[in-house]
């Protein structure tokens, strides 16, 4: 397992908000395991704090803008992919205004700021969401979709057409998150002239400057919208490059409208509150649809968590086969409900089913339709744990098991002809006189199917 990462000391930046046009003043802090990145407004009475989670996002004009009890954080993604990029868990953002600096559009000086500080290795596993099935989201009013499907490392690939000649279609892959720092952070945000006019009139861009964005000319302009231009860039000139860029800025990269949306990407997605496995592809990508994909996946994962899906190789020899399991449990067949023991302790079991059509209950129980069974599920579950409650003795052979109680049994997916069944049985009270009372959970396809919490003892054979 990797261990999660903090920065190693503070750090302080300065800079102005792009749509506040405020000063700003950010600071970088170390945090404690597991807490993941938060914000901090010091500004405010009782300093508040709001972590970087999709639920909490507020709006996406221009950014993506987090909002808990009326504390706002704005334009938060290019401070968080800076983050994930150097491959960092836990930091405390401290900052005196709602949003932080613009710096020059991109993530490249909170980057250089993370690795002048350094990155120390924490005492704790990093929490690894790893995709095992695709999963999307699309925007039906914009075409915008993401997808996410199973993958070794966390990759980004982001695809934008604006339908612009000036821009055109862009394409960028971030293969590793190692790519980040040199081939993604330096990537500045752009708008298209006929937004920025629209930005200018509602108020908006106030920290704007031809240093921090970059402007594609897709129109005209006017004599009253250079004038405009002008005031509020305080430039006594501006034009337009071969290029079809405002003024005299130079891109980083060909292709760096495309490589900064995948920077909003992982920025946004880093809301999600795990670090991911799996490659993301990204059609049309904005802080819309990335948000709300954020929030579908980070609901998924809790799903999953709470459902406490466990992972075992099914490939490895296991602790117990079919015959040994037989000399301790008085079971046969057709009643035999347990092939393996893959894992078992002082405190736990776990053991396996493959459920085949061959299973005698098919006869009868939904033949057009075979079902196993939940109250044999729950047999299985209770055969585990009888697995469990026999090893504390050392004549198992010599002892038979009873149900003594069942309770909270939930069934939540269907088991057919081809699933394999594992069951995990946790002992909720340690085991005396022969009792054992455990909370049992049986999974399938990588699902929760059932559970109960079950109470038996064994008893000598007369």
């Amino acid at each position: 397992m990797v261990k999660q990462t903090t920065i190693a000391g503070e750090i302080t930046l300065k800079g102005v908000g792009l749509h506040t046009g405020q000063e700003v003043t950010m600071t970088f802090k170390p945090a404690p395991v597991n807490n993941g990145f938060t914000f901090i407004r010091v500004d405010l009475e009782g300093e508040p704090m709001i972590e970087a989670d999709a639920n909490y996002v507020m709006n996406t004009q221009r950014g993506t803008n987090l909002e808990k009890r009326g504390v706002f954080i704005q334009t938060s993604e290019h401070v968080l992919a800076a983050f994930v990029g150097c491959d960092v868990d836990n930091v405390i953002i401290e900052l005196n205004a709602s949003e932080p600096p613009i710096m020059d559009g991109s993530s490249k000086y909170f980057v250089e700021a993370i690795e002048k500080v350094g990155v120390v290795e924490q005492d704790a596993d990093r929490k690894v969401y790893v995709v095992k099935e695709v999963i999307s989201y699309t925007d039906e009013a914009t075409g915008s979709e993401i997808t996410v499907i199973p993958h070794d490392t966390y990759c980004v690939t982001a695809m934008v057409d604006f339908g612009t000649k000036v821009l055109g279609t862009q394409n960028a892959t971030m293969k590793n998150i190692s790519e980040f720092k040199t081939e993604i952070s330096d990537s500045r945000t752009f708008s298209f002239l006929h937004e920025l006019e629209a930005l200018l009139n509602n108020g908006l861009i106030k920290g704007g400057d031809l240093n921090n964005a970059i402007v594609y000319v897709d129109k005209e302009i006017s004599d009253d919208t250079m004038s405009n231009l002008k005031k509020a860039f305080g430039k006594d000139k501006i034009s337009v490059k071969p290029n079809g860029i405002l003024d005299n800025l130079e891109l980083h990269h060909p292709n760096e409208a495309a490589r900064h949306k995948l920077l909003d990407v992982v920025g946004d997605l880093a809301l999600v509150g795990c670090r991911i496995q799996g490659k993301v592809i990204a059609n049309k990508p904005g802080h819309f649809v990335n948000t709300q994909f954020a929030k579908k996946l980070s609901k998924i994962i809790k799903i999953e968590e709470r459902n406490q899906v466990p992972v075992y190789d099914l490939h490895k020899e296991p602790l117990m086969d079919i015959h040994q399991i037989m000399a301790m449990l008085p079971h046969r067949p057709p009643f035999l409900l347990v092939d393996r023991i893959l894992e078992m302790s002082d405190s736990h079991v776990v053991g396996l089913k493959n459920v085949t059509m061959n299973e005698p209950f098919f006869v009868g129980h939904f033949p057009d339709a075979p079902v196993m069974p939940g109250v044999l599920i729950v047999e299985a579950m209770a055969q585990s744990g009888g697995i469990l409650v026999l090893s504390t003795v050392p004549d198992p052979e010599n002892y038979l098991t009873f149900f003594m109680k069942i309770d909270n049994v939930k069934f939540k997916q269907k088991v057919l002809p081809g699933d394999t069944l594992i069951f995990k049985c946790d002992l909720i009270t340690p085991i005396r006189r022969g009792i054992c009372h455990m909370q049992a959970n049986a999974y399938a396809n990588g699902k929760l199917v059932a559970q109960a919490e079950l109470m038996a003892q064994i008893a000598k054979k007369q």
